[in-house]
């Protein structure tokens, strides 16, 4: 029986569901055991953890989710097929049902096994992995997860939790209540008001209201798979390209790696929506899908990832340090790399709290510019980051309005930027000018700005405004532990010995991105001295792993 999962395109239908060959079946016998099954067993529940690998010598089995109607069938699989997505790499929760359509053998392997077998042979790592992504992106692409979000654009909370969902691949069925013509029954079936919205559904059985993305994370289980007590050789804290690259090369050398983020992978650069400088991408690729696919490396050679958690402190008066999280818990490290990166300066704008997700936007993927359809944007900042969501948004948009408080771009923006900026028609730039009023109800309607060349101010019906200006570091939650230079940034290396404070317990001197604490690493843009692009902060996670083994090997 040939797997059909609709839709799917048929020239990836192939890679998605292949059928291994009696040759590569006898690979991975040696990791497997037999499994004689019986037509109607269930071997998989939504929700079950630590879930099996299967792989059908005979008979057959059906993929199914349990939706609001009953259930849908995902695939059916047949002799020479295997199951699995990409939780069986992450080791998170299932989404789906596996159940025995026609009786057989199976072969079943557990998920670690399933690991070993990938490092161990090339070319069977190559297919599951394909395999796994494929479906994945299947599933996002139907909407088809356990979890349904119902909410509205006037709800910036709906926001919050949709951005969420995506940058953390997390398949999920969105229902617009403001358009949605059944969206009142939905309501009604789950007994919710119009102020309690967002409503999530997760596992078709827990109603969530206006939840935060914490309840959201725990109520699907995301962090199951990560446990508190174990002591680990490096905890990374932050999941952007520099703690990403962390965490693929020091699980990929046999280090137990823990990831601890707050929202979702990717950090700053997860919300740019195309990188075209970065090595290796000559067609750019989107901060989303960049920090995906690290991630999906990372849980391939067995790092762990604690999201949506918050480190909230750094014990740092003794070792193993301990780092306690927003729930309490206290997770113990040999080593720290610190990559908690930084986040967009606010400006001193009334009102500007009051429409941040309602009209105020620190992103530009591809939920915001759905928000905006053809409606005329503003964009504030000169930097790269800015610079990427213009033209992103330009092509889609009426009118990207771009204001530069500088009085030119060259200062702080690639020359590529610059010029894509200059030639496009539906950019207009702002030098010199800068937002001082917003205006609106529940939602944002209008904007003033004044040119500060000659002071004057215009109001503009624009609904629209995305900030993306300077950035400051995330140190608050490491409380004097480690030295700062003037503006926060974590100073490491040569730099140490400038601070007329630092005083250094080793006989060694610091290595280079090792912070005023032995074996504590500062990493990406939070980093004093670091290089604001994507390559460099790669680069650093990376080097941070080597100078990580130096350290161990002393203890």
């Amino acid at each position: 029986m040939s797997s059909q999962l609709i839709p799917i395109s048929p020239d990836i239908h192939g890679e998605a569901f292949p059928v291994l060959t009696a040759g590569q079946i006898d690979r991975i016998r040696p990791l497997a055991r037999l499994r004689t099954v019986k037509a109607g067993d269930i071997l998989f529940e939504p929700g079950d953890s630590d879930i099996p690998f299967f792989v059908l010598l005979s008979g057959s089995m059906e993929i199914v989710q349990p939706d609001l109607q009953g259930e849908r069938l995902i695939v059916k699989h047949g002799p020479g097929q295997f199951t699995g997505e990409i939780n069986m790499i992450s080791g998170r929760r299932s989404l789906v049902r596996g159940r025995v359509t026609d009786p057989g053998e199976f072969l079943e392997m557990c998920g670690e096994d399933l690991r070993t077998l990938n490092a161990r042979d090339a070319e069977l790592g190559e297919i599951f992995m394909r395999a796994f992504i494929l479906r994945r992106v299947a599933l996002i692409n139907r909407g088809a997860g356990n979890v349904i979000l119902m909410g509205s654009r006037h709800s910036a909370n709906t926001l919050h939790l949709r951005e969420f969902l995506i940058r953390n691949g997390h398949p999920h069925t969105y229902v617009d209540l403001d358009t949605d013509a059944g969206s009142q029954e939905l309501l009604d079936r789950f007994h919710v008001t119009m102020q309690e919205v967002p409503i999530v559904v997760c596992n078709n059985r827990t109603v969530l209201r206006n939840p935060s993305i914490q309840e959201l994370a725990s109520c699907l289980g995301l962090n199951a798979n990560v446990t508190a007590t174990e002591l680990r050789d490096v905890v990374i804290v932050g999941a952007g390209p520099a703690g990403l690259a962390a965490a693929v090369y020091g699980a990929s050398e046999g280090l137990d790696v823990l990831v601890i983020e707050e929202e979702s992978p990717g950090g700053q650069a997860g919300s740019s929506s195309k990188i075209e400088n970065y090595l290796g991408f000559p067609m750019g690729v989107s901060g989303q899908e960049l920090a995906a696919r690290a991630a999906t490396q990372a849980h391939k050679f067995g790092a762990k990832m604690l999201i949506a958690s918050r480190v909230t402190k750094l014990n740092c008066e003794r070792r193993p340090y301990e780092l306690t999280v927003d729930s309490g818990d206290v997770i113990r490290a040999r080593t720290v790399v610190i990559a908690s990166g930084a986040q967009y300066n606010k400006p001193l704008i009334e009102n500007l709290t009051k429409f941040e997700g309602l009209g105020v936007y620190y992103g530009a993927t591809y939920v915001e510019a759905q928000l905006c359809g053809d409606e005329d944007v503003i964009v504030v900042g000169g930097g790269n980051s800015a610079g990427q969501a213009a033209v992103y948004l330009s092509q889609t948009v009426g009118k990207v309005h771009m204001l530069v408080r500088a009085g030119k771009l060259s200062d702080t923006m690639s020359r590529y930027l610059i010029q894509r900026i200059e030639e496009n028609p539906a950019i207009e730039l702002h030098c010199g000018t800068q937002i001082v009023g917003l205006e609106g109800d529940t939602q944002l309607e209008r904007v003033i700005w004044r040119n500060n060349k000659s002071g004057e101010t215009s109001t503009h019906d624009i609904r629209h405004v995305f900030i993306m200006t300077g950035a400051s570091p995330r140190t608050a939650w490491l409380d004097n532990c480690v030295l700062l230079d003037k503006k926060g940034f974590i100073l490491t290396g040569r730099d140490l010995d400038s601070t007329p404070s630092f005083h250094w317990p080793l006989q060694r001197v610091p290595q280079m991105l090792e912070t005023s604490l032995p074996g504590v690493f500062a990493v990406g843009d939070v980093r004093s001295g670091n290089v604001k692009r994507v390559a460099s902060a790669v680069g650093e996670g990376s080097i941070s792993i080597y100078l990580v083994h130096r350290v161990l090997a002393e203890v």
